[in-house]
């Protein structure tokens, strides 16, 4: 490109120059003055046009843009204060339109706008078709038809102002203040709050629903500040005013079917809890975007009734919204957009579904309305257009302030026809439903890869791998299917969805599920793979540390590819690779490689370092290296190579290495040196190459050493070895038994005659062994009188009743250790179940007689026979087992059993005993025999105790046990029934007596005489006990004389009585003194020697209760 020419402008500094060029050699130029320039380049000429005074333009009137219509030959230029200035060429038909000047532009009548006009342009397919003065604050257009306002109606004009309708509003509704028109319905807002819808199809505009008053459907609202309707008049949206005068952080929508009000608040998130009211089915991240905010703009698509989209702007946290609780909401929320814009989906069934939110654009100013598949904004000054808006050369042009945005479902679809659109639009209608069945039905006949990379990446979001499988089909995404295919196997949902995840392109997605299900390990994947290896090594020291060393190697091998080797050392050291990753990355650069090993000084690099220095010849330096490693078989093989086996043996011998003594071995071997080859095959533990070396060479004393030392299988063949050679048999025996085959052992000690290694075998002879070389090594114990030991070994062979008559003959006590092993399991099939139980009566027979009593009760409890487990346990006098065992028996005899051995007991003094026996006999139904208890308990009292009351007790409940018993004699039973009752009748008579003596002395003396009268008395009541209560009585009445008297009948039907135990020593005393009668030394002896022992008695009295 060469430069013609070069010419300098005259204008304002502050002005931009405005220039345009005319059939390629006309430049007209507005630089900021009140002239236009023109410069003719052909004719090398210039001239200006002035605005002119008459046709209204001012003296200081700058002009600032220009614009030319080759079509109809019109100049353009608008002024700074407001005015277009138009000049049309009126060319002269002898000349050329080039060789003409100024006088050819005719100036005509200015248009008068208002504001500074900055930019104007003429286009030639864009025509007025009419005009008309209106002093409406608002209009709308719909068709040819244009609607206005003014007090108390609507107008609906034509375009040249004609007015054909009139839409009437009465006082009460108030003045009409705003329009909207979507489709064919237009709603109209009054400055009291009111709107009303009406219906546009027809020729005249009719209402589609009454007029309604918001603040009665809300109470609380104060103006309308803005309404819309949606395409198919079902909903109208409003946003308003509180009565406050701030604007409402709700959304109104009404529903002209239902006839209700519902609404949606920003600043909670929060719907009305109405059936028919909007809900937001969103997850709680989108919730929380929505939160704090204020709708401040609102359209319905223009073809879709269910599709809105609303602006609404972040809060300020001193409105009056604000409460001390959301200011602190909006500080956490300081990183919130402060513009978002919102879609939702409005239906009757879901209520209000949040579709798509997105911050908007900082290049745009404001939200103009949606029509799928775009949003449309106002661009702000100075903000260029998209490439891809200016390279869309097909669609009618967009002015250079309005954007569109496409919707996130129609990215790279914008341009499909409408059956493709629609079906577009039902699937991300469903999908925001969540319905991935009908989402995937809307969109199955379409064969757009981007819409099916929608629907995957949606899958995503929902989680549905099922439908993501036909969408990658449908893509021909064949790595991703495989991919999802092996993700299968991951137990957690979200490490699936990851991977589909990863698939797609959505990394930051993937990094969040593998985040929520704590899969860090597949997290570290990602981030390697992603080439964030920070946070792939963040990630493994924190949480995935089994993979810490992999991620150090991986990183390391990425350091060596981008060819940072430095790095590359440290990463390789972490992961404890560097031993061969090091010496293979540096083995080209030797001389580093060296100085490297021997700054690290470790074994396994010197190692290596000694093997690459033995591959280059280079032995004497490798030896060095081998020797720093401490690798000796090395060491051995390279002396060995250079004859120098002295030092070998020397470095083994020293060492104790076993691969090197094998190496050794071998070298010695292979020269014929046999006993140094035994030698270093017996330091490397190479035990059968020794012993193959002796048994070649018959070096028996070295073999048998050697074969005690190595492995069965090795003494199994030293064995064979030396029972072939028939000379040394006890060592043949011997390295059978060592090895583990006992049988074989036996058989040739047996056929052999050594006997003290029978023995020794024996001991390690078990249930495993064979059963008959059990028995035959039993016999030859029984023979040599070890019959513990025979024993042993015939349980072990299971021939119990042998045993237990071994025991028998011998008298060998049976342990619980020879018990346990002559029981047989119940489901053994050695022995039926008469057999074993036989067998376990026998054992316990035997235990029986040799006096272990315990023993003898457990085995007779296996074998099923109670009663004679019973009687083995009374033989023990065990009192605790005989009490615990009765009471698991649960078997009538066992209980009489175990009530009679209690009887044989000190019960008198134990009342735990005494109850043990009542409950014995009770729960074995003997009545009769728990009665004849009582009465012996009754006896006690009265012998023993003199406590006719607890006597009485007994003898009431022995009464109750004997009128209750089955007895097999019914005379008998009824005899003894008499007697008892015969015997309570004559205790109650003293009882009485003794009670009486209180109130009637007399009395009481006199039923104590009819007492002694009785000829059974002393079968229930002692004489003695009347006779004492006779004497106490007369001594205390001073009738020491019949005192005396009673004394002396008591002695004569008592003759052995011991007086004290009746009476008291006192009491005797006194009556004899007063009657002068001297009391022998004999009687005074007995008397108190008898008083001491009544004492000591009644302290000792137990306290036992009969009364059930």
């Amino acid at each position: 490109m060469d430069l013609l020419e070069q010419v300098k402008l005259t204008g304002r500094i502050s002005k931009t120059a405005d220039i345009i060029c005319v059939n390629n050699s006309l430049l007209i130029t507005a630089t900021g003055e009140s002239v236009i320039r023109f410069w003719d380049l052909e004719r090398d000429d210039n001239y200006v046009l002035f605005l002119d005074d008459q046709m209204g333009f001012e003296a200081e009137e700058t002009i600032n843009c220009i614009s030319y219509c080759p079509a109809k030959a019109i100049l353009a230029a608008g002024t700074s204060r407001g005015k277009v200035a138009m000049w049309s060429k009126v060319p002269d038909g002898r000349k050329s339109l080039r060789s003409e000047g100024k006088e050819c532009w005719k100036l005509n009548t200015p248009t008068e706008l208002e504001g500074n006009i900055t930019q104007i342009t003429l286009i030639s397919n864009i025509f007025s078709p009419g005009s008309f003065a209106s002093d409406s604050p608002v209009l709308a257009i719909h068709e040819e038809n244009v609607y206005t306002v003014e007090p108390g109606r609507v107008q609906i004009r034509t375009l040249q102002g004609t007015v054909k309708q009139l839409l009437p509003f009465s006082v009460s509704e108030g003045n009409p203040c705003m329009l909207d028109i979507c489709r064919t319905f237009l709603v109209v807002a009054t400055d009291a709050a009111h709107f009303k819808l009406f219906d546009l199809s027809r020729r005249e505009a009719k209402a589609h629903s009454n007029c309604k008053n918001l603040s009665e459907l809300v109470p609380g609202l104060g103006s309308i500040v803005s309404i819309r309707c949606n395409a198919n008049g079902s909903k109208v949206s409003i946003l308003a005013n509180r009565a406050d005068g701030h604007l409402d952080s709700k959304m109104y929508f009404y529903d002209v079917d239902l006839d209700t009000v519902s609404y949606f608040d920003f600043w909670n998130g929060q719907a009305d809890q109405q059936d028919s009211q909007p809900t937001m089915d969103t997850n709680p991240t989108e919730t929380t975007k929505l939160l704090d905010r204020i709708p401040i703009s609102h359209f319905w698509d223009q073809s879709e009734p269910r599709l809105l989209v609303c602006e609404a702007m972040l809060a300020i946290p001193n409105s009056a919204h604000s409460s001390p609780k959301h200011n602190q909401l909006v500080e956490v929320s300081h990183g919130k957009e402060d513009i978002l814009v919102m879609s939702f989906f409005s239906t009757q069934e879901h209520g209000l579904l949040l579709q798509e939110s997105f911050p908007r654009p900082v290049a745009f100013q404001s939200l103009l309305g949606i029509e799928v598949p775009h949003y449309y904004f106002t661009r702000k000054p100075g903000e260029d257009e998209d490439k891809s808006e200016r390279a869309e050369e097909d669609t009618p042009h967009i002015p250079n302030m309005v954007a569109k945005k496409p919707l996130r479902d129609f990215i790279g679809l914008e341009d499909c026809e409408k059956a493709t659109r629609d079906a577009l639009l039902n699937f991300s209608f469903y999908l925001t439903v969540g319905d991935m069945d009908e989402a995937f039905k809307s969109i199955k006949l379409i064969k757009s890869e981007t819409v099916w990379e929608n629907m995957a990446r949606m899958c995503v979001k929902t989680r549905r791998l099922d439908v993501a499988k036909v969408c990658l089909g449908k893509m021909g995404h064949a790595r991703g299917a495989k991919a999802l295919r092996e993700a299968e196997q991951e137990p957690e949902v979200e490490a699936r969805v990851a991977m589909l995840a990863i698939q797609l392109g959505m990394l930051e997605d993937a990094e969040q599920l593998y985040k929520s299900c704590k899969r860090y390990d597949l997290l570290n994947k990602l981030y390697q793979a992603w080439g964030q290896w920070e946070k792939a090594m963040e990630t493994a020291e924190n949480h995935d540390r089994v993979h810490l060393r992999a991620t150090y190697y991986h990183y390391a091998k990425h350091l060596e590819a981008t060819g940072d080797r430095n790095a590359s050392l440290t990463y390789f050291e972490k992961s404890d690779t560097h031993r061969f990753e090091i010496p293979r990355m540096l083995l080209d650069n030797p001389q580093n490689l060296e100085t490297y090993i021997n700054n690290k000084k470790d074994k396994i690099l010197w190692k290596w370092w000694a093997q690459y220095l033995e591959s280059q010849s280079d032995l004497d330096t490798a030896l060095k290296y081998y020797e720093l490693a401490q690798d000796y078989l090395s060491l051995v093989r390279v002396h060995c190579f250079l004859r120098n086996i002295q030092k070998a043996a020397e470095i083994a011998n020293e060492t104790g290495n076993l691969a090197a003594s094998y190496h050794l071995a071998r070298q010695y071997e292979s020269q014929g040196d046999l006993k140094q080859a035994v030698h270093f095959y017996t330091r490397a533990q190479a035990y059968n190459n020794a012993i193959r070396l002796c048994k070649e060479n018959n070096l028996d004393d070295q073999l048998m050493n050697l074969a005690l030392l190595s492995t069965p299988e090795d003494m199994m063949d030293a064995a064979r070895y030396y029972e072939e050679k028939a000379e040394q048999m006890d060592r043949a025996v011997m390295l059978y038994h060592k090895s583990g085959h006992l049988s074989k052992a036996l058989e040739l000690a047996f056929a052999t005659e050594q006997f003290g290694a029978l023995q020794l075998i024996a001991e390690d002879l078990d249930e495993k062994s064979d059963p008959a070389l059990l028995a035959r090594c039993s016999d030859f114990f029984i023979q040599h009188n070890q019959f513990e030991k025979a024993v042993e070994l015939l349980l072990a062979a299971k021939k119990y009743y042998d045993a237990l008559q071994l025991c028998l003959e011998q008298n060998l006590i049976i342990t619980e250790d020879m018990a346990e092993k002559m029981t047989v399991s119940k489901n053994s099939k050695e022995l039926s179940e008469e057999a074993r139980r036989e067998l376990l009566e026998r054992i316990a027979d035997c235990c029986m007689r040799q006096g272990n009593y315990h023993l003898a009760t457990k085995k007779y409890t296996q074998a099923g026979n109670k009663l004679k487990a019973m009687r083995s346990l009374l033989k023990s006098g065990d009192t605790e087992k005989i009490v615990f065992f009765a009471g698991v028996s649960r078997q009538k005899e066992i209980y009489i059993m175990a009530a009679n051995y209690l009887q044989s007991l000190d019960w008198q003094q134990d009342p735990n005993i005494v109850n043990n026996i009542i409950m014995f006999y009770t729960k074995g139904r003997a009545l009769d025999l728990l009665a004849g208890f009582y009465d012996s308990c009754a006896q006690v009292e009265i012998d023993e105790y003199q406590n006719y009351e607890k006597a009485m007790g007994a003898m009431m409940e022995a009464y109750k046990c004997l009128s209750k018993a089955k007895m097999r004699s019914p005379e008998e039973q009824e005899r003894r029934i008499s007697d008892m009752q015969n015997k309570i009748t004559l205790v109650k008579r003293f009882i009485q007596a003794r009670r009486t003596y209180s109130a009637d002395k007399q009395e009481a003396i006199r039923q104590c005489e009819q007492l002694l009268e009785e000829p059974d008395l002393e079968s229930a009541v002692r004489f003695g006990d009347v006779y004492g209560f006779l004497v106490e009585h007369y001594a205390q009445q001073g009738d020491f004389q019949k005192a005396y008297r009673c004394l002396e009948e008591m002695r004569s039907k008592i003759p052995s009585v011991n007086l004290s135990y009746y009476v008291s020593q006192s009491t005797v005393e006194a009556v004899y003194r007063a009657l002068s009668i001297p009391l022998t030394h004999q009687t005074t002896e007995h008397v108190r020697h008898n008083s001491i022992e009544d004492g000591e008695e009644v302290e000792e009295e137990a306290d036992i209760d009969y009364d059930g």
